[in-house]
């Protein structure tokens, strides 16, 4: 009995043991997996985003980007939003989404047990739901890196933590406020308003509870439940958001009934980036700011800047006005000419090619002749380089050929004229004016600072620029003659004219005015090119590469017509650089000036030479080939420019010189391989002269810019001439006698500070300086008193100036002077024998 006893109660201790044994391990896990669940809960905290983010959402504010006058031009989202305070938002929305999406949103305290746990049942009867609450959708919104939507235990206990943590810091109304103003809706519409304008066309204010169903019945899943691209299953989530308001008590049955009938009623348009009137300006403006943000560590999207740019709206409508109008008219003419077997050019005056229009196939002949032209285009085409591998390129250029509405695509994308203006004030370096192409929303290609072009004979104040410098004397004669320059590879370059060669003596000067290649190259081998590229490149051509080979005289490197714009400003600054400034200042949200832009000058060009390099130019207007300026569009201020021709036609450029504005224009096509046809039409002087002449003539008529101001004149010593003596001279300036027709000697020449005076008797008279003296003979007839008078009266000038003139003067062009035509890298830019013709 007693070892029975005995064996129980042994059993019994060992139950005991076992059970006390049992105790400890469950006791010692139960803590080591507490210890584990805290390690792990506090880890997930250490990982949590701080909860600050909210507010600094809720403080998000796009920077805008203001012209000079403080007018609005853009704003600089990161997304398209616009937030609204909760009591704006319609009602419709807030009972639509607290009824579907968290019906005890005001109840709980980020984290909705009840839901949680429901969902988990539903789904593990294979009918998934979602248990967050609407605080956790914000967490997930507002934090995608950070808390991501991967299904993991880690990842759902980071949302609700930091749920909770927003819960309590901020108010259910901020709260509810943040997410309906974060929330995406595809198409880069963010928050409930860029929502409503998308899909709906009206403001969130204004949704009815039809509208509100459907952006609420969204939120589930945007692609999926897209009532644009599926409208079935977006009317059926929307009834499901319809019914569940209902039992929110926001909605009676009867009106789910009636409303749940209706169509979706969408009214959808995507909602584009305002950019203002001055796109390519903007567009310009915010790559910059992009960079400078990032150095500056800047948000632009959110941090609320203030970016104040040099723009001048009033001279860039001005300017957007004389493009479209100028260049429509230069399109029909490409337009006709192209149309017609002929080359022969139809008329010097565009009304007659706009009456033609309308009454001809554009382009027809060019398409026709070139069919290896339109094959090398389709070559070049996405379509043909994604099906060329698998289809052969035989096969894809017929089946291509075969498609009428590709084709005319292509042929319209090819033959569009193009065209570019720019506009800056010389004195501070600002931009007032930017015109990147015709149509921004056609073609974002910026024709000012992106796309470079040879500039022709727009380059050629570079030449003589250096020649200045070098000293050479304005009046420094040059024979008007075929010009041979051996290359150092043996070549023999030899630059010619479109009108050919006068074989007469000219000035340097009158080289610039007429636009003379002849005259320029042999400029040009005087200097030496190197000199001629660090002008340019100290004057403003600093981004693009200019070639150190002689042709670079004509103008054969490609530029930018910003850099031309502001070599342009160096010169009529009096030598002065100043790189262009496109923004004055940048101030935070609160008006606090982060940043200005204004630049000291440098000088690059001695002001002697910029001031008798505008002398040369204005030359350029008065009798050279700008004359359209003054014929045309009847300017009459003090402006200096030059015009500029490529190669056959393919560029027209044209840059004009105020004094306190600079302005330039390129016309042409962005396929170099399409041109102008005819070579009146092609020229500088009358494509691109047309943009800057509409755009200055209507800048001065409403007063924009100062009729009176003007540039320094060149300093010129006294000229002395001869009272007229009882003697006739004949053409060649010999002295004749009135009884006996004897010829005589030329007296001595009198020379003044470089400039040669040289009397005839008779009344005779010659001005030069002492290079041309020697060939005085042989050059030009003399002028006699009443003639020098004249010429110096008439040109408004000092004494000094005046014998400078008249020693231009002299040089004899016969009956055929040299008329308005633009310069070309190859072909020249002076024509004689052809009458200058009215443009517009």
């Amino acid at each position: 009995m007693d070892k029975r006893a005995s064996q129980r109660r042994g059993w019994l201790w060992s139950v005991a043991g076992m059970g006390w044994h049992a105790i400890k391990v469950i006791t010692v896990s139960g803590i080591a997996v507490a210890l584990l669940l805290a390690g792990l809960v506090y880890v997930t905290i250490q990982e949590t985003p701080e909860v600050d983010r909210l507010q600094t959402v809720r403080a998000v504010q796009p920077s805008v980007i203001l012209a000079a006058d403080g007018s609005e031009l853009t704003t600089l989202r990161n997304v398209q939003r616009e937030w609204l305070p909760l009591e704006k938002i319609s009602p419709h929305v807030i009972h639509a989404l607290i009824d579907t999406e968290d019906r005890r949103f005001y109840e709980h305290r980020g984290f909705d047990i009840r839901r949680t746990l429901s969902a988990a049942l539903h789904t593990a009867n294979g009918e998934t739901q979602g248990g967050s609450t609407i605080t956790q959708q914000l967490v997930r919104n507002l934090h995608p890196e950070e808390i991501g939507r991967a299904r993991t235990v880690s990842r759902k206990l980071r949302e609700i933590i930091t749920a909770v943590r927003i819960e309590q810091r901020y108010s259910k109304d901020q709260i509810l406020e943040t997410y309906l103003n974060t929330v995406p809706f595809l198409y880069n519409a963010f928050g409930i308003e860029m929502a409503a304008r998308t899909y709906f066309a009206r403001p969130a204010t204004e949704l009815g509870p039809v509208e509100a169903a459907t952006l609420v019945g969204m939120l589930k899943g945007t692609h999926y439940y897209n009532p644009v691209v599926n409208p079935e299953r977006a009317k059926a989530r929307r009834n499901v958001v319809l019914a569940q308001m209902v039992r929110g008590g926001h909605l009676a049955q009867a009106d789910v009934d009636r409303l749940g009938a209706e169509p979706l009623q969408l009214r959808f348009q995507r909602q584009a980036e305002p950019t203002g009137s001055a796109t390519h300006f903007t567009e310009y403006v915010r790559k910059w700011l992009v960079d400078w943000a990032d150095r500056n560590h800047h948000d632009l999207g959110a941090d609320g800047l203030v970016i104040q740019t040099t723009l001048d709206p009033k001279l860039q409508a001005v300017a957007a006005q004389a493009v479209e109008r100028q260049a429509k008219v230069l399109q029909a003419v490409a337009d006709v000419e192209w149309s017609q077997p002929s080359g022969k050019l139809l008329s010097k005056t565009p009304g007659a090619y706009e009456k033609l229009q309308g009454k001809v196939v554009p382009f027809r002949h060019f398409w026709t002749e070139r069919t290896d032209l339109l094959d090398a285009f389709l070559r070049e085409t996405p379509e043909f380089r994604r099906a060329v591998a698998a289809e052969g390129e035989a096969a894809v250029l017929k089946r291509l050929k075969r498609d009428p509405d590709f084709i005319n695509r292509l042929q319209q994308a090819k033959t569009r004229l193009e065209a570019g203006f720019v506009a800056l004030d010389p004195g501070s370096g600002e931009v007032r004016a930017w015109v990147g192409s015709r149509d921004f929303q056609r073609d974002q290609y910026d024709h000012v600072a992106q796309a470079e072009r040879q500039p022709g004979s727009t380059f050629k104040p570079f030449v003589y620029g250096a020649a200045l410098e070098a000293g050479l004397a304005p009046e420094r004669m040059y024979a008007d003659g075929p010009v041979e320059i051996r290359l150092g590879d043996g070549r023999v370059w030899r630059p010619g004219d479109m009108g050919g060669a006068s074989g007469r003596m000219m000035s340097l000067r009158d080289g610039l005015v007429y636009s003379k290649n002849t005259i320029t190259a042999q400029v040009m081998q005087d200097v030496g090119v190197k000199d001629i590229v660090d002008l340019a490149q100290a004057a403003g051509v600093r981004r693009s590469k200019l070639d150190a080979v002689p042709s670079l005289a004509l103008g054969t490197s490609p530029v930018t017509l910003l850099e031309m714009a502001a070599s342009y400003g160096t010169i009529a600054r009096g030598g002065l650089y100043q790189e262009p400034i496109f923004v004055r200042r940048i101030s935070d949200r609160n008006g606090r000036v982060l940043a200005e832009f204004s630049r000291a000058p440098v000088r690059v060009i001695s002001e002697h030479t910029a001031v008798e390099l505008i002398d040369m130019m204005r030359g350029v207007i008065s009798r050279g080939t700008g004359t359209a300026m003054k014929t045309q569009f009847k300017v009459s201020a003090d402006i200096a420019g030059k015009t500029g021709t490529t190669q056959n036609n393919t560029d027209g450029w044209f840059m004009l010189m105020h004094p306190t504005l600079v302005m330039g224009a390129w016309v042409g096509f962005n396929d170099a391989r399409v041109t102008m046809r005819s070579d009146y039409w092609g020229q500088g002087g009358h494509n691109a002269l047309l943009l800057v002449g509409d755009f200055f003539r209507e800048a001065m008529q409403a007063g924009m810019l100062d009729a009176k101001a003007s540039f320094p004149r060149p300093e010129r010593p006294p000229v002395m001439v001869s009272a007229p003596l009882p003697y006739g001279m004949d053409a060649q300036g010999e002295i004749i006698s009135a009884d006996s027709q004897r010829a005589a000697a030329p007296p001595p020449a009198t020379t003044m500070a470089g400039i040669v005076v040289r009397r005839y008797a008779g009344g005779g008279v010659w001005i030069g300086d002492s290079q041309a003296a020697a060939q005085a003979d042989s050059m030009a007839p003399a002028k006699t008193d009443d003639e020098l008078s004249g010429v110096m009266t008439g040109m408004g000038r000092d004494p000094v100036s005046g014998a400078r003139m008249a020693a231009r003067s002299a040089v004899d062009y016969g009956d055929r002077q040299p008329v308005s035509s633009a310069g070309a890298s190859g072909g020249g830019d002076t024509d004689f024998g052809s009458d200058t013709d009215s443009i517009r």
